[in-house]
């Protein structure tokens, strides 16, 4: 799709946490056209645009959802909080990002998003849903403290509702004990090492199966070498990071391959 520059009206502006809200834009249907995956940027100021992932999938009802981590500290984020309280108007440009859920495919879905990369993950889901009611898909959701699953109840109600969806949450510093619910597989510690110890004890758990990463670099990079030596292929992993900070080589390297080993004085890398 070609990227349009348009001007959105601001629905509505509603606290989810202390730390996250929810906006909900408006625009002409065939103007904000995208794909489950792709992200909009926001102006915030003349050349200063800020990236959003779009928090739903396409329906064609002219509406954009995003969900925005507020950091009071942060000049851009104080700016945004503004606008979007004082301005019923924003320019905007989309759609952008190439991390995308292709229509028509079957393969099993694993997802999985840090904070409120839920955001990407959200629109995945429900576009794969409306295709296709009986998708096996498997979320993992990592937060630092249990408040920061601030679309909880959704996605539980996604597990309990669709037999072949699977939803783990990942705490990593709770404060007390995490209560048993319906619908929801309880974790603890950093999203890598948990996904380490859970499907490193499932043979064959990635295979067929089609991932998407949505976090921080470290987060992302930290998650593809701990599924790196359970099979994982590059053209199976899917995540925006991989277009602004690409990491070479991929994939981590075997331990003991000479490419790892350190130039001697007087080598060269070529």
């Amino acid at each position: 799709m070609t990227v349009r520059t348009l001007t959105c009206q601001v629905e509505s502006v509603e606290d989810l946490t202390p730390d996250v809200f929810r906006v909900i834009l408006e625009g002409r249907a065939e103007a904000i056209a995208h794909a489950p995956g792709q992200y909009l940027e926001l102006e915030l100021q003349p050349d200063t645009w800020v990236p959003f992932s779009i928090a739903c999938a396409e329906t064609g009802d002219g509406r954009l959802e995003l969900h925005i981590q507020h950091w009071p500290e942060r000049t851009h984020s104080a700016r945004l909080r503004e606008l979007l309280t004082h301005r019923n108007r924003l320019s905007v440009r989309l759609p952008n990002g190439e991390c995308t859920l292709p229509a028509g495919r079957p393969e099993p879905l694993l997802l999985i998003a840090a904070g409120t990369g839920f955001a990407q993950i959200k629109a995945i889901v429900e576009a794969a849903l409306t295709e296709n009611p009986d998708r096996e898909i498997s979320i993992w959701w990592a937060v630092r403290e249990r408040r920061d699953l601030y679309a909880e109840t959704l996605a539980q109600e996604w597990a309990l509702r669709y037999s072949n969806v699977a939803l783990h949450a990942v705490v990593e510093t709770p404060e007390a004990a995490l209560e048993s619910l319906p619908g929801i597989h309880w974790h603890t510690g950093r999203i890598d090492e948990v996904l380490a110890d859970v499907l490193g004890g499932e043979p064959g758990s990635l295979v067929g199966r089609e991932i998407y990463l949505a976090g921080s670099p470290g987060m992302v990079y930290a998650c593809v070498d701990t599924l790196a030596p359970l099979g994982l292929a590059e053209h199976q992993v899917h995540s925006d990071v991989f277009s602004y900070a690409p990491r070479v080589p991929f994939l981590p390297l075997p331990e003991g391959d000479p490419a790892q080993a350190p130039l001697m004085p007087g080598e060269s890398e070529s």
